[in-house]
């Protein structure tokens, strides 16, 4: 006869100790270390502003407008970080945004009204983005020489068009996009065109296959090659979004200016590039983060509000900037050697 042993008192809660931890500290556990890291520089920035500018910095308007600011740059730093994350860059961007901000600010083109600027601005961005694409793609160009040519050959084509003027826009219905009686429970449009690109650059990179494609190509090209990828076909792709971005956020801001000049988008290379640096996209590619960058543009505004308001000087603004960058790249360094 077969014999049914209890099991000793105690049993079950040691099972229960073998079993593990509460589920919430294994969620914890799992949490993304450096965008944690990445809010709570935020958040220290935000208690700085408050300390040295109680009224000012913390006044809705401040606020509201520290969002749209960081809303053109941010959609133009979702486009980059899914290049980097590829192994490429992209240093035209800027000179993009410009040039499809006063293309789409034309006399010609206001006559279209609303669709015609949004179009504009989009299908220059795209085309931008095509011939770097082409060039970088099946021309074999190096990305640093190919978005480079781009960049000084748009900045004077932008130059060229607006002949060194400002175009100012007469559309009722763009400019109204910056006023107070557009925004959606205090949420000023352009914010929610950046959440919006935000949400689907997310979706896109971590649930689609073209993020992953994106992701293996920036690991190693030739084994993402071997595993049956059409490389120079994804990087095309990839450079035609990062135009798409720019020409979103050329609409964005000419919405948000209320004219076009050859001047927009100044230093947006840089400023999209140290966000997706300091929110973990490596530039070796291979690995990046939507929301990581989408914080690094918002700590990068924020600092430039905040020496705003204290009447800071510019130089020291940048020398901030440059500290933060230099110390995100050490911090990326450390973590690639422990692993």
């Amino acid at each position: 006869m077969t014999q049914h042993v209890s099991p000793p008192r105690g049993g079950t809660d040691k099972a229960a100790a073998v079993e593990g931890p509460p589920a919430w500290r294994v969620r914890l556990g799992r949490a993304d270390v450096r965008t944690l890291t990445l809010l709570g520089v935020l958040a220290a920035l935000v208690l700085i502003g408050g300390i040295t500018q109680p009224d000012a910095f913390l006044d809705t308007r401040n606020l509201q407008l520290v969002l749209t600011q960081a809303s053109v740059i941010g959609v133009v730093t979702v486009g980059v970080t899914f290049v980097i994350i590829s192994g490429g860059i992209d240093l035209s961007v800027g000179a993009i945004v410009a040039l499809a901000s006063v293309w789409a600010t034309t006399v010609a083109t206001q006559e279209y009204g609303f669709a015609g600027i949004l179009f504009t601005a989009i299908v220059v961005g795209v085309g931008c983005g095509l011939v770097n694409g082409v060039l970088i793609a099946f021309g074999q160009m190096v990305p640093f020489i190919a978005t480079l040519a781009m960049l000084a050959s748009a900045r004077g084509l932008a130059l060229q068009i607006t002949d060194g003027r400002t175009q100012v826009v007469t559309v009722p219905s763009v400019l109204d996009l910056a006023e107070r009686d557009s925004y959606v429970l205090g949420i000023p449009p352009l914010v929610l065109v950046f959440a919006a690109v935000t949400v689907i650059g997310w979706l896109v990179l971590n649930r689609t296959t073209f993020g992953r494609r994106t992701v293996a190509v920036g690991g190693n090209a030739e084994a993402a090659r071997l595993a049956g990828i059409d490389v120079r076909r994804q990087r095309l792709y990839l450079y035609l979004l990062s135009g798409l971005c720019c020409g979103i956020a050329a609409f964005l801001l000419v919405a948000l200016a209320g004219s076009g000049q050859n001047t927009n988008g100044n230093l947006y290379e840089l400023d999209a590039i140290a966000a997706a640096i300091i929110g973990g996209t490596l530039l070796t590619g291979g690995r990046g983060h939507i929301l990581g960058s989408v914080l690094g543009v918002l700590i990068f505004t924020t600092i430039t509000n905040i020496f705003a308001l204290n009447n800071l000087q510019s130089d020291v603004q940048q020398i901030a900037k440059g500290a933060i960058i230099v110390a995100a790249v050490l911090v990326q360094r450390r973590t690639a050697s422990t692993h």
